[in-house]
């Protein structure tokens, strides 16, 4: 490829990326300073939340209202399930290896003595809430983001039962889907911006603790990322769409990386993801599910985060991280956590809380934890979000068959 194929190619991503590395830049000169440029960010991202209930609603069920063959509906979600299970638990076996060769707790002056696990909360209330809310009017927040998709796959079951795309109901949704799409784009004219904004007010916040108490924590796991996704991300394209999966894979996964990585929410990073797959080849129907799925549930990164901060507080306490029954807890929390994390920007605190509370520590480890999540939550949303933009095409491997994407291409 020559300069300008280069330019045409990955603009945007650089400009993004650009914007991001200048904000970084201002927020480590400027440090707390730097939050008088937070209004710009937040702008921003507000503005890609407004349209994320709407497009998630709208994109799963005119894809589910639009598929007459439920036959292939019930094997996306199938498939799904199995490939957000499987990435989730090779994610978990990659961690647990590397946090107990690495202890994150080590060397640090944090000390908090000993301290005794306290009871365990019951998981069946926070499995009820995770799904359904108890009024419609919870579902128009992104904060629900499970009832959310449970609604629109209930709606979109219901419109292929009463005429499907060709009613008149389908077609509202399928021109609705066009309009809100096309939103999308006029807001991403202001990523570069935003996404600078954004993350000059972080780093100008927190930049100081990198190198602080919490240092090793980010030592271990900005690398375990950096492994995690040159090593499984390919492994993954390639299983989905052979060689040409991993070229294609290489080009388009750059701006939901570097959006994921600044804006820090899958839910946000949804819009550009949509776009990645729809340049890969990856079906609409099968995106359109997928992805806002896997912005709740295909959480390989938060995994990562959530078992590290528990090895961390395991270390603070002088409390053991050995055991098979502490290894499968810290897995079960770790996936229940990354679901609550899937709907805010930058830290998660509910979830920290859930990790807390599940593992009866006492509360003086929620702030210890609190601010490890502000610090690893860039690089944890980031394989988040492009690893669904990976789950799309593996689902439809798996859907479509072998060939899917040499049938795409020509």
């Amino acid at each position: 490829m020559n300069k300008k194929e280069v330019w045409k190619s990955y603009r945007f991503p650089l400009i993004l990326l650009a914007g991001i590395v200048t904000g970084a830049i201002i927020g480590a000169v400027m440090g707390k300073k730097a939050t008088v440029l937070a209004p710009l960010g937040d702008i921003f991202i507000n503005l890609m939340f407004t349209i994320v209930v709407p497009m998630v609603f709208v994109s799963i069920t005119s894809a589910v209202g639009s598929m007459l063959n439920m036959k292939r509906l019930g094997k996306i979600l199938g498939s799904l399930v199995l490939i957000f299970i499987t990435t989730g638990l090779i994610a978990s076996v990659l961690v647990l290896v590397t946090v107990n060769i690495f202890p994150p707790a080590a060397n640090t002056t944090i000390s908090m003595g000993t301290a005794e696990m306290g009871e365990a909360t019951s998981i069946g209330s926070m499995i009820v809430k995770s799904v359904t809310v108890n009024d419609f009017t919870g579902l128009l927040s992104r904060k629900n983001m499970l009832p959310i998709i449970v609604f629109a796959i209930m709606t979109g079951l219901a419109v292929a039962a009463t005429g499907g795309e060709e009613s008149p109901v389908g077609k509202l949704l399928n021109n609705l889907n066009k309009v809100i799409m096309k939103m999308v784009s006029m807001i991403m004219k202001l990523a570069p911006i935003g996404l600078g904004a954004y993350f000059a007010n972080l780093v100008g916040e927190f930049g100081p603790q990198l190198i602080g108490d919490y240092g090793r924590v980010v030592l271990v796991y900005y690398p375990l990322c950096l492994i995690y996704a040159v090593v499984f991300f390919p492994l993954y394209a390639y299983l989905a769409g052979g060689k040409l999966g991993v070229k294609r894979m290489l080009k388009n996964i750059i701006n939901p990386a570097i959006t994921a990585f600044g804006t820090q929410s899958s839910v946000a990073t949804l819009p550009v993801n949509m776009e990645a797959c729809k340049k890969i080849g990856v079906s609409e129907d099968i995106s359109n599910i997928v992805l806002p799925m896997g912005a709740t549930m295909h959480m390989d990164g938060s995994v990562l985060s959530s078992i590290t901060k528990i090895a961390f507080l395991f270390g603070i306490f002088q409390i053991p991280y050995t055991g098979v029954g502490t290894y499968a807890m810290s897995i079960v929390v770790a996936i229940l956590s990354a679901f609550v994390l899937s709907g805010a920007p930058g830290g998660g605190l509910v979830g920290e809380m859930l990790i807390v509370s599940l593992f009866g520590f006492p509360a003086e480890a929620f702030p210890l934890i609190a601010t490890i999540g502000f610090l690893v939550d860039p690089p944890a949303t980031c394989l988040n979000a492009s690893g669904d933009t990976i789950a799309s095409m593996m689902v439809t491997r798996v859907v479509e068959g072998k060939n899917w994407l040499t049938k795409k291409a020509s």
